[in-house]
Parts: C-alpha cells; structure tokens; sequence
C-alpha cells in the first residue's frame, strides 16, 4: 500500500506574497459550522504568525459574513473574507471562480467532484484536507428528561412519522422539530445518517434555520423543541445519546467524536483547489493542521487531531482478550478507517499515520508496546470477518514500520463491538476501523 504525503508549496511560517491593494488574500466560502467562529478563528492565527498588526474582524453587509483585517509592515491591509451559507455554496463558489477555499462540514459529493475536476482532483489527499472532528448533536430542552433515541426513531420523528414525545418514552406533548436550512453541511450530514439511511425526508413542519447559534437557544427555550447541531453549539440545550443499530448510546462527548465511533461524528474539511497555486489557501491549511492551528480547533469547541490516551472501562459486552487490553493499556485518541471500496487508507488516515508516529516516537514513549486491534463489518462467515480484521490492522501496521514504529501485536476482533449499523455503506466503512493502544 503506497500512500501519499501532503506537501504544501507554501508553509504557514514562510513570508506569504501580498495581494494587490484592495483585493483579498484569501476567499473562503462555505459551511456555516466552519465559517461562524472556526474558519475566522484559524485566518486571525495566521494572520499574527505572517507578522500582521491590528488584526481585527468586520462584519459584512450580509449576515454570517466576515472580513479579516491587518496590517503589513509595509503600513498595506490585508483582508481575508469568509462567507458561510453552507457547505453548498462553497463548491458553488470554487466553481464560479469566487472563492480560493471551499469550508465543508460534509465530504464532497461525486456531483460536485466531476463538476470541479477542471481544478484538480478534490478527493485527491492534498486537497481534501480533514481540519477537525464535530459530532452531530440531537438538542432537546435541558427539562426534558428523555436520555436516548436510536437513529430508526430520530428518522420517524424528523420525518413527522412520530409526533409525540409519548411515543418515545417522553412526556410534553407534540414534538416540534428545528433543522439546518438546506445549504448546509450539518444537514446533509444528519440526512444521509439518519433520515436517507433509513428511507425518509424531513418533514415539512421543521423549521429551518442558517445560523446554527438560533437553532440551538431556539430549541433550548421550547420544552417541546428538538433539533440536530454541530457539537459547539449545543450551549444551554441538552444532547441526547445516540444509539446506531447494535451500538451502546453514546454522548457526543470528545473522546468519542475523536475516533468517530460517536454514530453521528463526521469530519470538517478545507477543500483546497491544488491546481491554483493560491499561496494563502496553501499556508492556511498548512496552518489549521499545525499543533498550533489544532489548538485554535479545540479552543472553538471542536475536537483536534492531537493525540492523546484515552482510558477505556471494560464492560461485560466486550470480548475477554479485549477487556484484558483495556486494563493493561490505552487507547490512542485516532482510528485508521479506509477509503470506500478499497483496502487503501483513507486521507485523514494519511496524516495521522504521522501524528502516531511522532506521538510514539517522542522519547518518553519509545519505549511503550504498541497493539493494533482490527475490526469489521458483519460476514456470512465470522471467521473471514475475523481474518480481514486482523488484515486490516497488518496494513495500518506496515505504514507505521515506514513511520519509525514497529507495533508488537496485531489483534482481529471481526464485526464484534460495532459503533454503526452494518446495513448501510457508511456504516460498514465505520465498523472498519482499526485501534491504537499503547502500554
């Protein structure tokens, strides 16, 4: 398996050209979840780590719209503009020649790549570029005492299949629904893992929202209210856990939007046209996957790629070789998970091959045993499952030997412990993962 390493032509650190007086160094447009706060957020870091002064944002004349500002040393601004009207609009605006930069809270679509490949391959690992991980989170009112829902019921209730918070073991009456308006990234994201998978459309009574702060204080002041959100903007609602064909409920909480077992985890990507040589969108992604621009993901609510051990509890569920594992060692904050149809590594996996690799090889950790445990989705046999398990967690093993690393053991737990339903694409892709643990 050969995989390929980003290279950008310009780092973050390197002296950036300045664009002509009065046009912007960089556009971006896109995901509303990015653009609000993240996306703004990431520009003013690069912007001080250019040596800019007197950075400071502006407001456009259109809601969720912004301006970036500094100064040269040469006494020039330098502006950088983000729209967010969702993910939608910025493959819209990479092909109308209006944006540099495309924020999405949801992976390009086939449409939208055949569309774009006149700028090069937007699937290609260079320019689908994973910045952050967000979870999907299901908001209801802090006094409704409901805990859980599994995707089957989330579908019937954002269809108006279910109308009645009875139905599903609540208490308030009728059910009233808030959604994302139809640009956004958030609700393709919730559509395909909740309401396609399982065959239903939202329904015509949700009320639609662009900003995803109103959606959230909106259904934290309705006890009938539920609504779906990026995990940063849950503020003063409650989230619910979520449970996904034989997964245990899980809370949108970071170590389980990390590794993406959380069934509605998903990835926020910077699309970068490679073809356009744009030394501002090159250096801002460089940036946004740097330890500091990772820290500037974290600090604005989202999960950063960083690594770091998470200690599991074993329970009854699990299998004894696996218990055993959870209380001799750790679980690293990263699962390798594979491109679609293939036994090749997906793009973030790419990266994180080497942030593994620099976190074990760091010199208090060199001496840690290394274990990866493979896993799968369901077979007709049990023991293929088991066998293409422990396959999958051999090849994650030879790229890390390319790395530096040299895992001791190799484990295939075949479709045990899944963290998605098997009956649908996506979530055979997520049952096959493979784990890091170190002790």
């Amino acid at each position: 398996m050969l995989l390929g390493t980003a290279v950008f032509p310009v780092a973050a650190s390197a002296a950036l050209p300045l664009p002509a007086q009065g046009t912007p160094a960089l556009r971006i447009q896109g995901s509303n979840t990015i653009g609000a706060e993240l996306g703004p957020a990431l520009v003013e870091g690069l912007m001080r780590k250019q040596g800019l002064q007197q950075v400071h944002s502006e407001p456009g004349s259109t809601a969720n719209e912004v301006t970036l500002m500094g100064t040269a040393a040469s006494g020039q601004t330098v502006s950088v503009s983000v729209a967010a009207h969702g993910s939608s609009t910025g493959f819209a605006a990479l092909k109308s020649g209006s944006a540099d930069l495309a924020a999405s809270s949801r992976p390009i679509k086939d449409k939208e790549v055949s569309e774009l490949s006149g700028i090069g391959d937007l699937r290609a690992a260079r320019a689908e570029q994973t910045i952050a991980i967000d979870g999907v989170a299901v908001i209801l009112h802090p006094g409704n005492p409901l805990r859980e829902l599994n995707t089957v019921q989330l579908a019937q209730i954002f269809s108006g299949q279910i109308q009645n918070w009875e139905e599903v073991g609540g208490i308030g009456g009728a059910i009233h629904l808030y959604a994302r308006d139809e640009q956004s990234g958030t609700f393709d994201t919730f559509n395909e893992l909740v309401l396609a998978k399982n065959g239903k459309n939202l329904s015509r009574s949700a009320k639609r929202f662009e900003s995803s702060e109103q959606l959230s204080d909106t259904v934290s002041q309705d006890r009938q209210g539920i609504g779906f959100i990026g995990m940063p903007y849950v503020r003063r609602a409650k989230a619910l856990a979520i449970i996904d064909g034989d997964s245990k409920a899980m809370l949108p909480t970071i170590s389980l939007i990390a590794t993406e077992d959380y069934p509605l985890s998903r990835r926020l990507y910077l699309y970068l046209p490679a073809e356009l040589h744009q030394p501002w969108a090159h250096a801002l992604v460089a940036f946004a996957q740097s330890p500091e621009g990772q820290a500037i993901v974290a600090q604005n609510g989202f999960v950063a790629q960083t690594v770091q051990p998470i200690k599991v509890q074993p329970t009854a569920q699990m299998p004894a070789e696996y218990q055993a594992l959870t209380r001799q060692a750790e679980r690293l904050s990263v699962n390798f998970r594979f491109a679609q149809g293939s036994a090749r590594l997906d793009s973030k996996a790419q990266r994180d091959l080497k942030r593994v690799a620099d976190y074990l090889n760091k010199r208090d950790r060199h001496d840690q045993r290394v274990t990866l445990v493979g896993f799968g989705d369901a077979k007709d046999d049990p023991a293929r499952a088991t066998l293409l398990s422990k396959l999958r967690a051999m090849a994650v093993r030879r790229e890390l030997m390319k790395n530096g690393v040299n895992p001791n053991d190799v484990l295939g737990f075949g479709d045990e412990m899944p963290v998605a339903a098997n009956d649908v694409d996506d979530g055979r892709i997520k049952n096959r993962r493979v784990e890091v643990w170190v002790n």
